[in-house]
């Protein structure tokens, strides 16, 4: 049996059954023990302050702060912050911007318990931990330069559908700024069209097909 001090864990997911699951999980373990769940972004950063724990499980999606914001706010705080994402999105995007801000680990959801174990386990011990398939992608996405605030949304709005003329009446600005971001976009992408960059944002998760969703049911 393990006497040494058990590896102090907060869990944040929005979703009751998710943080249910990871609970009964870790409880099973001799080594590691659950020391708060945060139900939303805003939460699991006073909750980090409040028990100093020694890993974090983060979603992306939550309420309040994104799982991005909330990790970036965590490690202002404290820069030796051990926070391992827990998600479904695969895109490079997310987790480029996760990692980017400060998170040791990143898994899928759909990993199984052995490899969430070993991922906190890893990450405690000082060590990142990033599935094979992830840092491939984020090799290539760092061989690509970044969009600006202005590209992602006109990308976002040219995922709705929305002609340049469209757009620039949106965004108070000319179609031929439009078509000139467009074009900056394609290239930033690598994409051979504006349809092929939609399809790649969205595979990359810089668009997200929930927001288009909202967007398209209240306009």
């Amino acid at each position: 049996m393990n006497h040494s001090r058990p590896i102090r864990i907060l869990i944040a997911d929005d979703h009751l059954l998710v943080r249910m699951g990871l609970h009964s999980l870790i409880r099973l373990q001799d080594d590691m023990c659950v020391a708060a769940e945060a139900s939303n972004g805003t939460e699991v950063v006073e909750l980090y302050l409040a028990h100093r724990p020694d890993v974090t499980l983060m979603d992306l999606r939550m309420p309040g702060l994104s799982g991005t914001e909330a990790i970036g706010a965590i490690r202002e705080m404290d820069p030796n912050a051990r926070i391992v994402v827990l998600t479904v999105h695969k895109g490079d995007a997310m987790a480029y911007q996760a990692l980017r801000a400060g998170a040791k680990g990143y898994l899928l959801k759909d990993a199984g318990s052995e490899e969430l174990l070993a991922t906190i386990r890893s990450v405690h011990q000082g060590q990142r931990r990033i599935p094979p398939e992830i840092r491939e992608r984020m090799l290539e996405r760092m061989c690509q330069e970044d969009l600006t605030p202005r590209e992602i949304e006109i990308l976002k709005l040219v995922a709705c559908g929305l002609g340049n003329k469209e757009i620039a009446r949106e965004l108070s600005i000319r179609p031929g700024t439009v078509k000139n971001h467009v074009a900056h976009i394609i290239v930033k992408m690598g994409a051979q069209d504006r349809t092929h960059a939609v399809t790649l944002a969205l595979e990359r998760n810089i668009v997200d097909l929930e927001d288009l969703t909202l967007r398209s049911t209240f306009s």
